[in-house]
């Protein structure tokens, strides 16, 4: 069998929040500021770019929605040609412009702004990628490692989350310049990955987010979905206080 790539994703308002403010990238395929109620789980051949990407929508801002609905939708149009780190920053700078465009055309949505993280998976390799806090992790037999880089202030002495980023795409009155965070790495049969935005890393530490993940074994028939599941309960279980959307990754062969 040829290898393939394997994504189950799911978004939620959580339990506090009037509305999703998130919205989701996987290949051709977007879901928009939209609540799903369980996992879905779609296959791509490994081959051609494939972005899987998490947009998290500014709180306290206008328009979040709108912001991250935006980027979901120009990452997946951009996908097939993002064949490399340049190609990828060059993106998000056009997804940063994009936005800042719409908010000039509409009063209401001034300042609005989203933070993005996500891989673009090549054949031999993937390009990961954040501006904000939303996350990207490589799941490993030893437990988490984080691949991306936290844009946030410097947190105080016993604070282990923080509401504030230091940049976004948009998020302000006039045009800024972001610096995205791209990187590559190699890809093979086995890794897998974890993209989500806080709403699950804020109420769920890192270690109890890797026990969970140790417990459920990727390899059985509905282990990606079940394990997506539990992510998802544990944030819900820990209050729910923002919207939470996750995506599990797995390269099969």
């Amino acid at each position: 069998m040829a290898a393939y790539i394997a994504v189950s994703a799911l978004s939620h308002e959580g339990l506090v929040r009037e509305r999703n403010e998130d919205s989701l990238t996987i290949g051709p395929w977007t879901l928009c500021a939209t609540v799903t109620t369980n996992p879905q789980t779609l296959l791509f051949p490994l081959g051609v770019p494939c972005v899987v990407a998490v947009a998290d929508g500014l709180g306290g801002h206008p328009g979040g929605e709108v912001a991250s609905a935006l980027v979901a939708r120009e990452l997946a149009a951009a996908g097939p040609v993002l064949d490399g780190e340049e190609a990828v920053r060059e993106t998000l700078q056009a997804c940063n412009r994009a936005v800042f465009a719409a908010a000039a055309g509409d009063p209401e949505l001034a300042a609005m702004g989203t933070t993005v993280a996500g891989l673009v998976l090549l054949a031999e390799r993937a390009v990961v990628f954040n501006v904000g806090d939303s996350r990207v992790y490589r799941i490993a037999g030893d437990g988490l490692r984080r691949v991306s880089v936290d844009d946030s202030p410097p947190l105080p002495p016993g604070r282990r989350t923080t509401t504030m980023v230091t940049q976004s795409l948009g998020g302000s009155f006039g045009p800024t310049f972001v610096e995205p965070h791209v990187r590559s790495a190699p890809l093979a049969a086995g890794d897998r990955y974890l993209v989500c935005s806080d709403g699950l890393t804020d109420p769920v530490p890192e270690e109890e987010l890797a026990e969970l993940l140790a417990r459920r074994r990727a390899d059985v028939e509905g282990g990606d979905g079940r394990a997506a599941f539990e992510l998802w309960k544990a944030a819900i279980e820990a209050g729910g206080p923002d919207n939470i959307t996750l995506a599990l990754v797995r390269i099969g062969a």
